[in-house]
Protein backbone atom coordinates (compact mmCIF):
# COMPACT_ATOMS: atom_id res chain seq x y z
CA UNK A 1 0.00 0.00 0.00
CA UNK A 2 3.00 2.65 0.50
CA UNK A 3 3.68 2.12 -3.16
CA UNK A 4 0.44 3.64 -3.58
CA UNK A 5 0.94 6.81 -1.72
CA UNK A 6 4.33 7.36 -3.96
CA UNK A 7 2.03 7.76 -6.56
CA UNK A 8 1.59 10.94 -8.48
CA UNK A 9 -1.29 12.11 -9.41
CA UNK A 10 -1.74 13.27 -13.30
CA UNK A 11 -5.35 13.34 -14.21
CA UNK A 12 -8.88 13.44 -12.53
CA UNK A 13 -12.32 13.53 -12.98
CA UNK A 14 -15.05 13.95 -10.71
CA UNK A 15 -18.74 12.56 -10.83
CA UNK A 16 -21.48 13.99 -8.46
CA UNK A 17 -24.06 11.32 -9.21
CA UNK A 18 -26.53 11.79 -6.04
CA UNK A 19 -24.90 10.69 -2.49
CA UNK A 20 -22.32 9.50 -4.18
CA UNK A 21 -19.34 10.54 -5.58
CA UNK A 22 -17.01 8.93 -8.13
CA UNK A 23 -13.45 9.99 -8.69
CA UNK A 24 -11.53 8.77 -11.88
CA UNK A 25 -7.78 9.44 -11.15
CA UNK A 26 -4.78 8.80 -13.58
CA UNK A 27 -1.69 8.15 -11.43
CA UNK A 28 2.18 7.73 -12.58
CA UNK A 29 4.47 5.94 -10.43
CA UNK A 30 8.03 6.55 -9.73
CA UNK A 31 9.07 4.08 -12.91
CA UNK A 32 6.48 6.68 -15.03
CA UNK A 33 3.86 3.73 -15.74
CA UNK A 34 0.28 4.75 -15.60
CA UNK A 35 -2.51 3.44 -13.96
CA UNK A 36 -6.04 4.68 -13.42
CA UNK A 37 -8.32 4.49 -9.99
CA UNK A 38 -12.19 4.48 -9.96
CA UNK A 39 -13.10 5.57 -5.73
CA UNK A 40 -16.64 5.46 -5.06
CA UNK A 41 -17.41 7.95 -2.21
CA UNK A 42 -20.69 7.97 -0.03
CA UNK A 43 -21.16 9.68 2.87
CA UNK A 44 -22.14 8.11 5.83
CA UNK A 45 -24.22 9.19 8.87
CA UNK A 46 -24.36 7.92 12.53
CA UNK A 47 -24.94 9.11 16.19
CA UNK A 48 -20.74 9.41 15.92
CA UNK A 49 -21.34 12.13 13.57
CA UNK A 50 -20.59 11.72 9.32
CA UNK A 51 -17.52 10.25 7.99
CA UNK A 52 -16.98 8.69 4.16
CA UNK A 53 -17.08 5.56 2.85
CA UNK A 54 -15.07 4.74 0.07
CA UNK A 55 -14.10 2.21 -2.05
CA UNK A 56 -11.38 1.90 -4.81
CA UNK A 57 -10.54 0.04 -7.76
CA UNK A 58 -7.26 0.13 -9.42
CA UNK A 59 -7.06 -0.52 -12.58
CA UNK A 60 -3.77 -1.70 -14.31
CA UNK A 61 -2.51 -0.88 -18.20
CA UNK A 62 -2.75 -4.39 -19.47
CA UNK A 63 -6.42 -4.75 -18.38
CA UNK A 64 -7.35 -1.66 -19.18
CA UNK A 65 -8.96 -2.93 -22.67
CA UNK A 66 -10.60 -5.48 -21.13
CA UNK A 67 -12.46 -3.79 -18.62
CA UNK A 68 -13.98 -0.81 -21.29
CA UNK A 69 -14.56 -3.45 -23.20
CA UNK A 70 -17.02 -5.25 -20.29
CA UNK A 71 -18.12 -1.93 -19.11
CA UNK A 72 -19.06 -0.48 -22.83
CA UNK A 73 -20.94 -4.15 -23.35
CA UNK A 74 -22.72 -3.87 -20.10
CA UNK A 75 -23.96 -0.72 -20.49
CA UNK A 76 -25.09 -1.21 -23.83
CA UNK A 77 -27.16 -3.91 -22.90
CA UNK A 78 -28.68 -2.09 -20.53
CA UNK A 79 -29.53 0.94 -22.97
CA UNK A 80 -31.08 -1.54 -26.04
CA UNK A 81 -32.13 -4.42 -24.64
CA UNK A 82 -33.44 -4.10 -20.88
CA UNK A 83 -34.26 -0.22 -21.00
CA UNK A 84 -34.97 0.45 -24.51
CA UNK A 85 -37.62 3.20 -23.92
CA UNK A 86 -35.58 5.09 -21.48
CA UNK A 87 -34.25 8.40 -22.14
CA UNK A 88 -30.78 8.30 -21.25
CA UNK A 89 -30.14 11.23 -22.73
CA UNK A 90 -32.10 13.75 -20.25
CA UNK A 91 -28.90 13.12 -17.73
CA UNK A 92 -26.53 13.78 -20.75
CA UNK A 93 -25.05 16.41 -18.56
CA UNK A 94 -23.59 14.36 -15.84
CA UNK A 95 -22.12 17.56 -13.47
CA UNK A 96 -18.69 16.43 -13.95
CA UNK A 97 -16.92 19.47 -11.29
CA UNK A 98 -12.99 18.88 -12.25
CA UNK A 99 -10.99 17.91 -14.71
CA UNK A 100 -7.67 18.43 -14.22
CA UNK A 101 -4.15 18.21 -15.10
CA UNK A 102 -1.18 17.79 -12.34
CA UNK A 103 1.18 18.15 -15.49
CA UNK A 104 3.34 21.16 -15.38
CA UNK A 105 2.69 23.02 -18.17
Amino acid sequence: MEAHKESQEVYSKKVKAGKRTYFFDVKATRANDYYLTITESKKQYSDEGSRYEKHKIFLYKEDLNKFLEALNSTAEHIKTELLPHYDFDKFKDFNSDSDRSNQED
